[in-house]
């Protein structure tokens, strides 16, 4: 079983020819050129491989390689460490290939059935829920049919290259007409991106996005009953998740952990009392870390995850939706794993990376 990352780019005297990858144990294959990631590739070719950052930063895309030479570009150590590397494993966002490749991951079935577009946007409305988040509609142009599985996300495109990455927040079933998506967007002060939309972002300003991307969103040939977990606004594609299991009719257990600081974090608190009062299937538990006097909290308190573990010691036959802070997301992982026999294989994620998380100390 041959594996080989390399850290630099090999001499090349002329271009190559594009490499073949195989994926296993899907049995799939694409073409990859020497100049993009092996992600790009299969995003362009169509084939469904797990990601979520893009930029290295979160781990989603770890998979195994089995055959070949990889070059791999910088990444931070938390996404994959010096001894996962050594191992074998390569994260396919950022790593280019140098041979022919047989890669191990866990294909998704159809992530690449709904095209990557790229068009303008107007911004519809800008609400508060709560101090430092903003609900924001924007409407889609009527002549763009825009499709995206419920958890995936869009990029903004900014001025200079910058991009941004936010969850649609509402179900394709429930665009409306005209149709419009919505986002929920944290205020994070000096951010590029979230000081103009608490600045100056008013209605009908146009914006230009990009998307599907990501490969967080449920997986309908299961049965399994269902863990939603959240925390801050990393509750915006487990609603969506939530609206299109009304829509379709799926009516699998599901229970929906969301964890925030304090009560005014729950800023669509009451849209869950009154989804979990409409849908039988579904149950909803919040969670404060840390609540305030004035609050008059009575609900559960401490870290959302270990929430779920006192109320479900045995998630074997469980499968995990998992979105927001990293810090929140790696030990869900790992202790649901390790602690609640939860199959590795049964955990879907999307980690909220902020800048200041992409670039961190780079491996």
């Amino acid at each position: 079983m041959g594996q080989g990352a390399q850290s630099a780019p090999q001499c090349k005297s002329e271009p190559l020819m594009p490499h073949r990858i195989s994926i296993t144990p899907a049995d799939r294959s694409f073409d990859a050129g020497d100049d993009e990631t092996l992600l790009a590739a299969a995003i362009r070719q169509g084939i469904g491989l797990p990601y979520g950052c893009r930029e290295g930063a979160c781990g989603s895309c770890k998979s195994r390689l089995v055959e070949g030479r990889v070059v791999l570009g910088a990444h931070l150590d938390k996404a994959l460490s010096a001894q996962e590397e050594a191992e074998g494993w390569i994260l396919t966002c950022c790593a280019t290939a140098q041979t022919d490749c047989i890669v191990e991951a866990r294909s998704v079935p159809g992530a690449g059935q709904f095209p990557v577009l790229r068009f303008p946007t107007r911004v519809l409305s800008v609400d508060r829920p709560a101090p430092d988040v903003a609900i924001v509609r924007l409407q889609l142009p009527a002549n763009q049919s825009f499709q995206y599985h419920a958890g995936q996300y869009l990029e903004f495109l900014l001025q200079g290259g910058a991009r941004r990455s936010y969850s649609m927040a509402v179900a394709p079933q429930n665009l409306g007409s005209p149709p419009a998506i919505e986002l929920h967007i944290r205020h994070m002060p000096g951010g590029l991106f979230t000081d103009h939309v608490f600045g100056v972002m008013k209605e009908r300003d146009i914006l230009r996005m990009e998307g599907p991307y990501g490969s967080f969103f449920l997986r309908e040939d299961s049965a399994a009953p269902i863990v939603l977990l959240a925390s801050g606004t990393g509750f915006a594609p487990i609603k969506a998740i939530v609206e299109h299991m009304r829509a379709q009719g799926l009516e699998r257990d599901a229970v929906l952990y969301w964890g925030c600081r304090r009560r005014a974090d729950l800023y669509l608190h009451d849209w869950c009392e009154r989804a979990a009062a409409e849908l039988p299937w579904l149950r909803y538990v919040p969670v404060l870390s840390e609540p305030a006097p004035e609050d008059g909290w009575s609900g559960r308190t401490g870290f959302v995850h270990e929430a779920v573990m006192a109320d479900l010691p045995d998630l074997s036959g469980h499968q995990v939706y998992a979105c927001g802070a990293p810090v929140m997301v790696d030990a869900a992982q790992r202790d649901f794993v390790a602690r609640c026999a939860l199959p590795p294989q049964s955990f879907f994620a999307d980690a909220f990376t902020s800048e200041a998380d992409k670039h961190g100390p780079k491996a």
